[in-house]
């Protein structure tokens, strides 16, 4: 990623943009604070989602107040469509199905020794390993995604299925547990997806998490060599750490139980976190 202090102008000759690609960000999304300097530019166009009429660039902010990290904004209607016009091999249903149940079945392991059964909510499902292998440990699962073909495969197998945003269910407190494996960097605003989590969840129930950690030190040897792959993750939001994550898990009355390096993701992080029983 280049720093705050190189030159952000595109180079001559490039696709004519969107002329509105971002929403702007006037306030850091985490803590509110205005202070939001820009804290360096990555180029985006060789992700397989990219489309020349959006910005070549993306343009990272640090919040002076709590740090967290974050683009200067998040994609118009119009752009978002350009997106999510086409879905990455590894978001399509049933994709590499069997290597994948490996990996989901340790994740659901770790869940499991914590909230043992009931409704398992998974948002934005992608291939649905994750979905498919939590069924298979008893739990009843239902899915959420935005990409429609994604939602209409899962009600063609059996599976509840909405595609619809979690800050639209309409379903206090009936999950045991929710998954939001590599989902909250990709929302503009996570505190209202958090929000959205913990009036589904029981109390008592869990939260299981993933996303890239960029407290990890190999965060930082990738940054050293110039190849850490999330700058330039179009799809991203936002990049947590372990601390900042846990701070906002805590304003949200979740409480984090169990960490772990994830295997979905270079650099991933799994959190599982529990709802904190109301006060009496």
């Amino acid at each position: 990623m280049a720093t705050a202090s190189d030159d952000a102008s595109s180079a001559e000759g490039a696709s004519p943009v969107l002329s509105r690609a971002r929403i702007a960000y006037s306030q850091c999304p985490l803590c509110q604070s205005p202070d939001i300097p820009p804290f360096g530019y990555a180029d985006c166009t060789l992700h397989p989602l990219y489309h020349p009429a959006l910005p070549p660039q993306i343009t990272w902010c640090r919040c002076a107040v709590c740090a967290h990290v974050f683009t200067d904004g998040y994609f118009t209607e119009e752009a978002a469509r350009l997106v999510f016009a086409k879905t990455n091999a590894t978001q399509v249903v049933g994709h590499d199905a069997e290597s994948q149940r490996r990996i989901s079945a340790r994740m659901v392991e770790r869940v499991a020794s914590v909230v043992k059964d009931g409704e398992w909510l998974d948002i934005g499902f992608g291939n649905a390993s994750l979905l498919f292998t939590a069924g298979e440990f008893g739990y009843h699962p239902v899915g959420v995604d935005l990409r429609q073909d994604n939602v209409e495969a899962l009600r063609r197998m059996g599976y509840e299925a909405h595609c619809q945003a979690i800050e639209t269910l309409d379903a206090p407190g009936r999950f045991s547990v929710i998954s939001m494996a590599d989902v909250l960097e990709h929302m503009p605003f996570p505190r209202q997806g958090l929000d959205a989590a913990c009036r589904l969840l029981r109390p008592g129930g869990a939260l299981f998490l993933s996303m890239p950690n960029m407290s990890s030190a190999v965060w930082g040897l990738l940054d050293q060599t110039g190849i850490n792959p999330y700058w330039g993750e179009l799809e991203h939001y936002h990049n947590f750490d372990r601390e900042r994550l846990y701070r906002l898990l805590g304003e949200h009355g979740l409480t984090p139980l169990i960490y772990a390096v994830s295997e979905r993701y270079r650099i991933g992080m799994e959190v599982i976190a529990v709802k904190n029983p109301p006060a009496i």
